[in-house]
Parts: structure tokens; sequence; C-alpha cells
């Protein structure tokens, strides 16, 4: 089982999928195990409606995630990102 953490003054829309778990890529394997790697959303981050955020991800303090995304790597403090996969497309200056 994996944690997802999620910090202080987090806006988190609707439809958000937060998953942690995943399987082998394998055909053989995939039925016979799985495994689970934490999520992780640092303080005051803003998740739009239905982005989904893969497990093994940590997203930096400050940041956005545009409303759509698919996160599958990890997101630095104050930036925001969009798209499938998501990628910075603005820093945050504070």
């Amino acid at each position: 089982m994996a944690q997802v953490i999620i910090g202080d003054d987090c806006m988190i829309g609707p439809n958000v999928g937060l998953y942690a778990t995943g399987h082998q890529l394998n055909p053989v394997d995939r039925n016979l195990s799985g495994y689970a790697e934490p999520i992780k959303i640092g303080n005051r981050v803003w998740i739009g409606g239905s982005v989904t955020i893969l497990g093994g991800v940590t997203i930096g303090d400050n940041s956005i995630v545009a409303a759509g995304s698919v996160v599958i790597k990890d997101v630095p403090e104050n930036v925001v990102v969009a798209g499938n996969p998501a990628k910075i497309i603005k820093k945050i200056e504070n």
C-alpha cells in the first residue's frame, strides 16, 4: 500500500485521480503482482479538475497543475504544468 500525502492549504478540483498503484509491463507477469508508489503533494498546490497523477510523483510547493493534465513525473516548486504528459509552461514568481 502506498501513501498519498497532501500538504497544507491545497486546492483539488473535481474528478481528480490519484493512482498510487501500477503493474508490470511484461504480459506474463502482469497478473502476478502489482506495486505501489507514494504520491506527495506539497503545500499550497492547486490541482485543477480532471487531473491524473500517477504513483511515484512529487508535486512541489506552490505549484499549479492545469485542468485535464496527466502528471507522470515530478513537478518542481513554483511552476505551472499542463498537458499530457504535463510539462512546465510557466514559472511562478513570488
